[in-house]
């Protein structure tokens, strides 16, 4: 996995690898809400189920050395507009508003590495992965 990828893009797919190492079923990625005919209000990276409860994953990505952690990023606000795109997820995919559904953070951060370029390529990027489970629960 080259480290040629946007942060986002990359933090995105090194999180979706994580998940599915872990036995979810990745149902969706990049999921737009957005105003009828207008902007886009909510997005959410990850949509993925796991014995029966669907989980809405926000993936934030940062560089080694950050003044900040990653999943400081999602606060309630962000949280609410996550749900908002979750509810219209499941109604679009015909799935029941009572089913059990969760917000998870997934943090990321992309390690410094002095490695040779093709072991970078080979091995991909070095990486701290946080998984933080049901932020908010519905």
């Amino acid at each position: 996995m080259p480290n040629t990828l946007p942060t986002g893009t990359l933090g995105e797919r090194l999180a979706a690898d994580y998940l599915k190492s872990r036995g979810y079923r990745i149902l969706g990625r990049n999921f737009f809400l957005r105003a009828l005919g207008g902007p886009k209000i909510a997005e959410v990276d990850i949509i993925a189920e796991k014995s029966g409860i669907f989980v809405f994953a926000e993936v934030k990505t940062i560089k080694a050395n950050s003044k900040y952690l990653a999943q400081d990023k999602v606060n309630e606000t962000k949280k609410w507009k996550i749900a908002k795109a979750a509810e219209m997820w499941l109604i679009k995919n015909k799935v029941p508003l009572d089913v059990k559904w969760q917000i998870d953070v997934i943090a990321v951060e992309l390690l410094p590495d002095d490695r040779p370029k093709i072991f970078q390529k080979i091995l991909g990027p070095r990486f701290k992965l946080s998984h933080f489970e049901n932020v908010s629960r519905y």
